[in-house]
């Protein structure tokens, strides 16, 4: 690798993984940056915090003494040279950088990217194809129309196949939204042989529906970022504002109205599948269908999330991850009984 910003010579010849990082050990080496902020300190000085990644994780970077020249040189989803040490800080492994530098021109020649992107790779078409299949066993007349409106619309279903489902917690990846989805429609169709009083139908298009919203809170510019009218809204409103224009181009389709309580139903997995007003939902779960629906969005999502941090942690070694604040735990990561 060429580390002509920084050093006449490499300090490494071929990339080391973050997952294999110490603490306290000097790095000068290739990473992705993302997330990255501007802040100033108690004293009013500038500073950088951003993650750095690799195919084997993520890790919290700070570059002390930073300016406005230096933080608009690196777009996120770029390749940096960073200079620096590992330190420990709570718990957790993290960056401290002093010196960046962009890698451009002839020295991205040298960056094998097999080394960086996360291989959470979507096979697309298979689970579009799935989709279909889930959307189209569907016995409910209206139901089938209104999923057929959806499946034609190859505009929305290309946005909707290469979105994420997250930012950061969950599915956050291209195809993220898509394999999120089918996993939580392939539940809901198990359950509904378990629960005969649950309508499946109901359930099965609610699961197809509860994120649906998110092709336009979300936007992949530079990594995966809120829309302005994501952060505004909110996906479950959006999702409302989309499910409303299918429904007119259903009856429109139909020449015959849409059921109003089936458009209600449908409204409601949308406002209430977080489940909870401490976890912004609008409303409450009120039927069979949304409580159900919200349980097992939670039990897909938690699981990609945990998935997610014992494939992110930088604790080399270790039956365990770092303490993770944001659900105030380690996890175990060693083997399980078989």
């Amino acid at each position: 690798m060429l580390f002509y910003p920084l050093s006449a010579t490499p300090a490494y010849s071929m990339h080391k993984f973050l997952n294999q990082l110490k603490d306290n050990e000097k790095v000068e080496d290739i990473f992705l940056i993302s997330d990255k902020q501007l802040r100033t300190n108690k004293n009013g000085n500038f500073y950088m915090q951003f993650n750095i990644s690799d195919k084997t994780g993520v890790m919290n970077c700070r570059l002390w003494n930073a300016d406005e020249e230096l933080f608009y040189q690196f777009d996120n989803e770029e390749y940096v040279l960073i200079r620096g040490a590992t330190q420990r800080f709570q718990g957790a492994l993290q960056f401290i950088a002093v010196k960046l530098a962009k890698v451009e021109g002839e020295a991205l020649k040298d960056v094998n990217e097999a080394d960086y992107r996360r291989l959470n790779s979507v096979d697309i078409p298979k689970k579009k194809a799935r989709l279909a299949e889930l959307l189209r066993a569907i016995q409910q007349p209206e139901l089938r129309n209104l999923a057929d409106c959806f499946l034609i619309d190859d505009a929305f279903m290309e946005q909707f196949c290469k979105a994420p489902a997250g930012v950061k917690l969950h599915h956050a990846y291209a195809g993220g939204l898509l394999e999120h989805t089918v996993q939580v429609m392939e539940l809901a169709y198990q359950i509904g042989k378990l629960y005969p009083d649950l309508n499946s139908d109901l359930l099965s298009f609610g699961a197809f529906l509860h994120d649906i919203g998110k092709t336009k809170e979300l936007a992949a510019d530079n990594g995966f970022v809120y829309t302005d009218i994501g952060q505004m809204l909110g996906h479950p409103f959006l999702g409302v504002e989309v499910l409303n224009a299918k429904i007119a181009e259903t009856e429109k389709l139909m020449s015959e109205p849409f059921p109003t309580e089936t458009a209600m139903f449908l409204k409601h997995f949308l406002i209430s599948h977080h489940g909870t007003y401490d976890n912004q939902s609008a409303k409450l779960p009120m039927t069979l269908e949304a409580m159900t629906l919200h349980f097992l969005d939670s039990i897909d999502s938690k699981i990609a999330e945990f998935r997610k941090y014992i494939m992110n942690d930088p604790n080399y070694g270790s039956h365990w991850t770092d303490y993770i604040p944001g659900i105030e735990r380690k996890l175990y990561k060693g083997e399980r009984p078989v």
